[in-house]
């Protein structure tokens, strides 16, 4: 997912699963202000920057923005607790539990054997289920205890380190991680001149 950090640097996150690609578009309590679904065309953006290829011709309306707001919200406080050790909360568990259950995205497959897209009509319904199923995935899988949060100052962005070794620290080594380095840097050198 392409970003932009506070001081306009961009850079790319990989959040190791498309469910947490959502996660990036604002969320709950203090990350409200990062929220960026506000219409169905930032909803249909978010799905043309996602790891979904093609990008699925949606079908669109506020109701659909709505609902992407609970599946996302409920995912960040799952994951939270995830990564905290606790039990999350039930209504969390029904918001994501109830995206899934409505049918996803179907793929299409054309006469060379590629992805020729996805069925029509693909709904925020759609896309939602299949966000929701792939998050109840990474949930459940084999990365289920790699769920991590950002080592950066002031950065809690969330992510799955699927890194072969599991040691994943910073969001993007471009962004908090080259920060940690200057700041440890800075703070060896302060002795010295000292």
């Amino acid at each position: 997912m392409p970003l932009r950090s506070g001081s306009g640097l961009e850079y790319r996150f990989d959040p190791g699963a498309l469910s947490f690609e959502l996660l990036v578009t604002g969320g709950p309590d203090g990350m409200a202000r990062w929220e960026v679904l506000h219409a169905p065309e930032d909803l249909r953006r978010w799905a043309g920057q996602c790891r979904l290829d093609p990008t699925p011709a949606l079908e669109l309306g506020p109701a659909d923005v709505r609902a992407a707001r609970t599946v996302r919200d409920a995912l960040w406080r799952i994951g939270l607790a995830r990564v905290a050790g606790r039990a999350p909360a039930p209504a969390d568990l029904a918001a994501l539990n109830a995206a899934a259950a409505v049918p996803p995205l179907i793929p299409r497959l054309a006469p060379d054997t590629t992805t020729a897209g996805w069925a029509e009509p693909a709904t925020g319904a759609h896309l939602l289920s299949t966000v929701a199923r792939d998050a109840i995935a990474v949930l459940t899988g084999p990365h289920a205890d790699r769920l991590r949060i950002c080592a950066g100052e002031n950065c809690s962005l969330l992510y799955v380190d699927t890194s072969r070794p599991g040691r994943r620290r910073w969001c993007a080594m471009e962004n908090c991680g080259n920060r940690h380095k200057v700041r440890a840097h800075r703070a060896r050198r302060t002795p010295e001149a000292t």
